[in-house]
């Protein structure tokens, strides 16, 4: 192999290495959900709260796996109890491979290069803080903490971010702004207080 072959193969390597972290910019949001990260696809969010009393826990989670454009994605949402704290797992899953790869695994491996960030409608349910943090002290948000006020319904949105900039304004409170990043998944689930 010549000196210039060499070149060449290793241009191209670092080409496909560059190019297995790029995301797929194409947005589909008519089905609640996306995902761009077609490297590390994730077909399944599941939301599990649990109540900081009875430890009673409510599954919360999203499904789809064809990806965008397929099937609409499996939606359930959850009924939580009023004026109640619950701490809140995520578990992210690429259930397309048997056995299923668990997502949020590389996630927590990779910490510093993620963060997931919420929002909700409705008024029953919020957000309060991150739970988890990065090597250097910075949110994941793979462990969160909610809170309820009266009955009511609405949705709430679970957006992860790759490469986000944590440290600008915000960013580290749970302010999705100024993150810049791409964005993995986002999906939307509806919630219900009662």
């Amino acid at each position: 192999m010549t000196i210039s072959s060499k070149l060449l193969t290793l241009s191209l390597l670092a080409v496909f290495a560059l190019a297995s972290c790029k995301k797929d910019k194409e947005d589909d949001d008519h089905d609640h959900g996306h995902n761009h990260n077609e490297e590390e696809l994730i077909t399944t969010v599941r939301a599990y709260f649990t109540h900081s009393v009875t430890n009673d826990v409510v599954e919360f989670s999203w499904r789809d796996i064809d990806g965008d454009g397929g099937n609409a994605p499996v939606i359930t949402g959850g009924e939580l109890q009023p004026g109640a704290t619950y701490a809140v797992s995520l578990l992210l899953l690429n259930e397309s491979v048997t056995p299923a790869d668990t997502i949020s695994n590389e996630v927590a491996a990779e910490a510093a290069a993620h963060q997931f960030f919420f929002a909700t409608t409705g008024g029953s349910l919020t957000w309060s803080s991150y739970a988890d943090a990065d090597s250097n002290g910075l949110p994941i948000g793979l462990a969160t903490v909610w809170t309820t006020t009266a009955a009511g319904s609405g949705n709430l949105t679970i957006i992860l971010r790759h490469e986000p900039n944590k440290s600008a304004a915000g960013v580290s409170a749970g302010d999705i702004t100024n993150a810049g990043g791409e964005t993995d998944i986002a999906v939307e689930i509806p919630y219900t207080v009662l």
